[in-house]
């Protein structure tokens, strides 16, 4: 419910201007992402520092200067400039806010609760409009914490009717992260971020650590921006995650950064480059949360940080609510989960062989789990009548990412989530968690999250110990996992039982038979990604390298390979492994000299791209077709050759004569002929004509070429002179084009 405008003296902090690299930052930041994963290349592991990353991909000095001067000129208060150069955070009265970006800003009620936002878009000064991308931080609505599935509990953990509760030593067991604690990788000198948006309690976390025999290891935490105060909601989010996060990496410096909004919390997190790990347990639907964002994960990957989030509680629907029992927005999945630069943990659940998996007694750490137990796929929805299954699906805004390859991954073209996955359910069985006085029992992927953000602090540790590496950081992990799936067998448990299919109205997106979503399978599929995984065999066989091993060939041909202009062709390539039957997969990226036509996934080694001949210039065309490669295969390019004709029309030449008219009866005067050629090629002049009469060899010296600029002109001034003058005079002009076809223009100059 709108509550109309707010007071104009009403002071807006955290008002964010996102500022956009540009296209050849961009370029270069996504090649160097890849080139910290090579092993020949001299930016291996380079991870770079805030301040590297803004001399390479941020404003440069002179925009940061113009936009903060502007600023400063519409009574605004700079907060921050990031280290980064790659937003400024900027805070004023609301009058001042809407006067700078031309929006209104009013007050809201949702459901009882105040808020405020903008009810027009904003805009900013065309000069500035090719620099800041978007703007965040003029409403105070916030992503929501994934909603808790819990209960109370008291502290008999493996009780008599079989029910049992997961504690810190039984994820160490059942995931086999033991032998690691055992022998002294319990992430001792990392530190692991956790995203939040709430004050904490700290004795909260101190009790949960002295009721597991946890080491003694209090959380430090992080202000940035505004105090948000304490939300009930996000209380218990930030307690289970951090209890978690802690209750793997035993050792570890756990970081709590908390602001009044999670993702205002991680744009601080990795502009300060605080860790080489965050969690994040709020995921929000892609259609409702800005792209932009997604610059953030990619400056964290280049800074070597590694960004896990939740896939979602919701199933395949993640744009419904979690508390809701049918779906009606359609398919969907969460951001940040999709992000390509994001590892998304999705969810599985117990299926246990025997009784034998558990003991009828806790140790002294309340630990009852005796072994790895069997998964399937987490889908409580018809137990609780609720949306209740792990996320996962497809991205509608991101392309299938190279290394995202392998069995069971869908010939889609877009991004899939989630890419890993671990017990989620809170009924089979949940997390045992402290939060304002008591126990809770808590599933959903907000769990697991953070027990791998824990998994990868330890990494850190043993990468480090091992000599394996020599800065901390992995950056962005998700090509290693794709990799190691594919070539060792033992790191994962394929989860092959289950889905995150839920109930939808019919009628509704999607939704044609009352239900939709994913099933879990061999391989890699929309629900537990590529399953579950075996910590201590992860660690033993890591690489944070992707060496192709397999060379390839690629040929391009085009169907036609001569088209006019207001036609198109198909542009094909094939690309071919060098030895074996597995044909590559991934993308191919066509071009036409340094222009970029498109590219596709490859379907049985093959891709078709129609292109319209417009897209070409009028002529030869060398058309490239590039092959990146992934982590079985290396890269290859070819090329082919594309004529493109004008279609027989005339050349896109007017001619003007100025002055016009032309004034008085005499015997010789003088005038200029201007020919602007609107094509964007160069059209040749062959001959010229006044009534009819060929001024060719005389006059085309005046003009000084017969070749008229592409988008440009050629001028003469002439001066006719023994020619009796006529009521009207028309000058001709004629050529041939670079597809050969004659052309020709005229123009009648009247006299008085």
């Amino acid at each position: 419910m709108d509550r109309g405008p707010v007071e104009s003296s009403e002071v807006l902090s955290g008002v964010t201007l996102i500022l956009a690299p540009t296209t050849a930052q961009q370029t270069q930041l996504e090649s160097l992402l890849e080139s910290q994963r090579d092993p020949s290349s001299p930016e291996y592991q380079h991870w770079l520092t805030p301040e590297e990353f803004a001399s390479r991909f941020g404003a440069s000095d002179s925009d940061i200067a113009k936009i903060t001067a502007w600023l400063i000129g519409q009574n605004l208060s700079i907060s921050e400039v990031a280290r980064g150069r790659n937003f400024i955070v900027v805070s004023g009265a609301a009058s001042a806010v809407e006067a700078a970006f031309n929006t209104s800003i009013h007050h809201f009620d949702l459901a009882g609760v105040k808020h405020l936002g903008n009810t027009i878009a904003p805009s900013v000064p065309q000069a500035l409009n090719g620099v800041i991308t978007d703007i965040r931080g003029l409403d105070d609505f916030r992503i929501a914490p994934m909603h808790l599935k819990m209960r109370a509990v008291s502290p008999n953990y493996t009780t008599t009717s079989g029910a049992h509760y997961l504690a810190p030593d039984d994820v160490a067991t059942i995931y086999d992260i033991a032998p690691l604690l055992a022998a002294g990788t319990n992430g001792n000198g990392q530190k692991v971020a956790i995203m939040g948006q709430t004050d904490i309690n700290l004795s909260d976390i101190q009790a949960f650590r002295s009721q597991f025999n946890l080491p003694p290891n209090t959380p430090q935490v992080i202000l940035t921006g505004r105090d948000p105060g304490t939300s009930s909601g996000d209380l218990l989010e930030a307690d289970l995650d951090i209890e978690w996060a802690g209750a793997v990496a035993r050792n570890a410096t756990i970081l709590y950064v908390n602001s009044t909004n999670v993702f205002t919390s991680a744009q601080y997190a990795i502009d300060q480059n605080l860790a080489p790990v965050i969690s994040m347990s709020y995921g929000g639907c892609e259609e409702e949360n800005s792209s932009s964002i997604r610059s953030l994960a990619q400056q964290a990957a280049a800074q070597g940080i590694t960004w896990v989030a939740s896939a979602g509680d919701s199933g395949a629907a993640a744009c419904d609510s979690d508390t809701s029992s049918v779906a009606t927005h359609g398919l969907a999945v969460n951001v940040p989960a999709s992000f390509p630069e994001v590892t998304a943990v999705g969810g599985t659940e117990f299926s246990e062989n025997s009784s034998s998996d558990w003991s009828s007694a806790n140790t002294a750490n309340d630990g009852s789990a005796l072994l790895y137990i069997p998964e399937i796929a987490w889908n409580d929805t018809a137990l609780v009548h609720q949306l209740d299954a792990s996320g996962g699906g497809t991205s509608i805004y991101y392309s299938k990412p190279l290394w995202q390859s392998g069995a069971g991954v869908p010939a889609d073209g877009a991004r899939d989530v989630p890419d890993i996955a671990f017990s989620a359910s809170p009924n089979h069985d949940g997390y045992l968690m402290y939060s304002g006085g008591s126990f809770y029992i808590v599933g959903g992927t907000s769990v697991p999250t953070p027990v791998f953000a824990g998994v990868l602090g330890l990494l850190n540790q043993y990468l480090l110990s091992s000599g394996k590496t020599q800065t901390a950081g992995l950056g962005n992990i998700n090509p290693t996992i794709y990799h190691l799936w594919q070539t060792t067998t033992g790191v994962f448990h394929d989860v092959t039982a289950g889905s995150n299919i839920v109930p939808c109205t019919t009628g509704t997106p999607n939704c044609s038979t009352g239900s939709f979503g994913y099933s879990a399978g061999a391989g890699y599929d929309q629900v537990t990604g590529v399953g579950s995984a075996d910590i201590n065999k992860l660690f033993g066989n890591w690489t944070g390298s992707i060496v192709s091993s397999v060379s390839t060939s690629t040929q391009v041909t085009a169907t036609p390979s001569t088209v006019a202009q207001n036609a198109s062709t198909n542009l094909t390539a094939t690309v071919r492994p060098a030895s074996g039957s597995t044909l590559p997969t991934g993308a191919v990226v066509f071009t036409s000299g340094s222009k970029a036509l498109g590219s596709a996934s490859l379907t049985n080694g093959s891709v078709t791209l129609p292109v319209a001949a417009s897209a070409l210039t009028v002529g030869a065309n060398t058309i490239t077709a590039t092959y990146a490669g992934n982590t079985m295969f290396t890269g290859s390019s070819g090329s082919t050759s594309v004529s493109v004709t004008d279609g027989g029309t005339n050349s896109a030449v007017v001619p003007s004569v100025s002055p016009n008219p032309v004034v008085g009866r005499r015997a010789s005067w003088s005038f200029t002929i201007t020919l602007n050629d609107e094509s964007s090629t160069p059209t040749n002049l062959t001959n010229f004509t006044v009534n009819g009469v060929s001024y060719a060899s005389s006059i085309i010296s005046f003009f000084r070429t017969s070749s008229i600029p592409g988008n440009g002109s050629i001028a003469a001034n002439l001066t006719l002179t023994g020619i009796t003058p006529p009521q009207n005079i028309t000058f001709g002009f004629a050529g041939v084009d670079p597809g050969g076809h004659q052309w020709s223009q005229s123009i009648t100059v009247p006299f008085e």
